[in-house]
């Protein structure tokens, strides 16, 4: 059985799903407020955005990029 897309999921799922991308952000580089920003976006390609910082992007730059 797939998984449910994350603005489907059950409200406990969707905020570890939350956490698990604000985790990811910060540590590709992201300051606070942009990663709190786009770890609630499930509209937004993490991997994307997380490598345009881990290649050196500004976060507040990649924020607006992936929006």
């Amino acid at each position: 059985m797939a998984a449910a897309p994350p603005e489907r999921a059950e409200p406990e799922e969707l905020t570890r799903i939350q956490r698990w991308r604000f985790e990811e952000l910060m540590r590709a580089g992201y300051a606070l407020p942009d990663a709190v920003e786009l770890a609630l976006r499930t509209d937004v390609d993490l991997h994307r955005a997380a490598s345009l910082v881990q290649q050196g992007c500004p976060s507040e730059i990649a924020v607006r990029i992936v929006s």
